[in-house]
C-alpha cells in the first residue's frame, strides 16, 4: 500500500433531506471528509443511475439532478455544482477495457451522490464523475469491474459507493423514531460481521443469505454500490464503520 493509496468509502444515503440535515449521519460524513487525503478526484457509484450496459458522465460540468418527489421547495433547489471529469471518464473506459462503458452527456449528479457530498466535501471544488450500476451483470461481475477500477485509487481518485445495505421502502414506519424491524437489525449485524471478518463471499451472493436478506434487500440497487466498492478493496485495508443506525425501521444508515 502506498503513502498516498485513496480510501474505498461507501454511505447508506438514507433520505434526500440528509442533503440539508445536521444529524449524527451528516455530521460523521463532514468527519469524513475531514479525515481523507484530498483526491484529485471523486468516482461515484450511486444506487440511483442504473442503465443496460456502463455509463460514466462525460461532461465538464455536470447538472444536480433531482430525482425525487414529494419534498419541500427547498431541497429543490439545491445544488451541488462540481465540476466533471472528461479525463477520468477516458481513464474508466480505458481500465474496463473489454467491458464496453458508454460516455454519457446526458445524466448529472444524482442525490445518491450529492446528498452524501453536500456534507463530504461542500465546497463542491473536486470534480465528481458518475460510473451507472450496469443491470445486466451479475454481483460477482460487478465486483470484478470493481477489482479493474482499484488502481484508481493510488491516482488519486476517491472511490464512492452510495446507497442503503437494507433498504426496503414498502416496509418503511414513517412514524419518527420507528424502531427497526428485527430482520433488518439481524440483516445489517450480518453484513457487519461480514466486513469485519473479511469474508465477502456470501455477501456477493446476498440472496443466499436467508428470508432476512430477502426483505433487506426486496431490489438490489442500493446494495449492489457496495459490491464495486468490495472490489476496489486491496489486502491491508481497514474496514471501518462510521455512520450505523436503522431509520424509518427498514433502511440502514451504515456507511463503511
Amino acid at each position: 500500500m502506498t503513502a498516498q493509496r485513496m480510501p474505498i468509502a461507501f454511505f447508506g444515503h438514507g433520505s434526500p433531506m440528509n442533503a440539508l440535515e445536521d444529524n449524527r449521519y451528516t455530521r460523521a460524513w463532514r468527519a469524513m471528509g475531514e479525515t481523507f487525503l484530498r483526491p484529485r478526484a471523486i468516482l461515484s457509484i450511486s444506487a440511483h443511475w442504473v442503465t443496460r450496459g456502463s455509463a460514466v458522465t462525460a461532461q465538464t460540468s455536470p447538472p444536480t439532478i433531482h430525482d425525487f418527489g414529494g419534498f419541500p421547495n427547498r431541497l429543490f433547489a439545491a445544488r451541488y455544482p462540481a465540476p466533471g471529469d472528461p479525463e477520468l471518464a477516458l481513464r474508466l473506459r480505458e481500465l474496463l477495457g473489454r467491458h464496453e462503458v458508454q460516455l454519457d452527456s446526458q445524466w448529472g449528479l444524482d442525490h445518491g451522490t450529492w446528498s452524501v457530498l453536500m456534507h463530504v466535501y461542500p465546497q463542491a471544488d473536486i470534480p465528481v464523475v458518475q460510473l451507472s450500476l450496469d443491470a445486466t451483470l451479475s454481483a460477482g461481475q460487478m465486483f470484478e469491474l470493481g477489482q479493474t477500477l482499484k488502481p484508481l485509487r493510488d491516482e488519486g481518485i476517491l472511490v464512492l459507493g452510495s446507497g442503503n445495505i437494507v433498504h426496503n421502502l414498502g416496509r418503511m414506519n414513517w412514524q419518527p423514531n420507528a424502531p427497526a424491524y428485527s430482520w433488518a437489525e439481524r440483516f445489517d449485524a450480518l453484513v457487519v460481521n461480514r466486513l469485519e471478518s473479511g469474508d465477502w463471499k456470501d455477501l456477493l451472493d446476498y440472496a443466499s443469505l436467508g428470508e432476512d436478506a430477502l426483505l433487506a434487500v426486496p431490489t438490489p440497487e442500493h446494495y449492489l454500490p457496495l459490491v464495486y466498492c468490495l472490489g476496489c478493496a486491496a489486502e491491508g485495508d481497514q474496514v471501518v464503520l462510521p455512520t450505523r443506525g436503522i431509520t424509518g425501521g427498514a433502511v440502514s444508515m451504515l456507511s463503511v
